[in-house]
């Protein structure tokens, strides 16, 4: 086997835990992925997770991870905050303003890990594609 001929791609992106850093996550979540079928979803995805990292956890900073095995993708956001409680996938009221990012992060991805460390946290992802839509990858 030729070396370069891995179907294991893997990139990563250090950012500060600052605000603007989850449009800048987002943006090169859909650089990275440019045409894949689940790039809208992963891009969704690395913005609830960040914004959870940046809000909830108030990290210094976090770590994105994407890993793109074959057409497959698996994402994973480690912070290192230590911020009140632990991600959990909240219930909201149809009137809450917040509560919904580990939702829609569950209905897009299976599975959801989540891990809480001594230093932080690390949600990771795995987004599958369907049969239909692996063929024209």
């Amino acid at each position: 086997m030729h070396e370069y001929t891995s179907t294991t791609r893997v990139w990563e992106l250090l950012c500060p835990g600052l605000p603007e850093e989850v449009g800048r996550a987002r943006h090169w979540t859909r650089d990275v992925l440019g045409e894949h079928p689940r790039a809208d979803d992963a891009a969704l995805i690395v913005t609830e997770l960040v914004t959870n990292a940046i809000t909830h956890a108030a990290s210094p900073d976090f770590r994105l991870t994407l890993r793109r095995v074959g057409s497959a993708l698996t994402l994973t956001v480690t912070d290192r905050g230590r911020g009140v409680g632990h991600p959990r996938t909240a219930h909201p009221g149809d009137d809450d303003a917040h509560g919904r990012g580990l939702v829609i992060v569950h209905l897009l991805a299976d599975p959801v890990r989540i891990a809480c460390h001594p230093l932080g946290h690390t949600v990771t992802v795995h987004l599958a594609i369907p049969a239909r839509k692996a063929a024209s990858c």
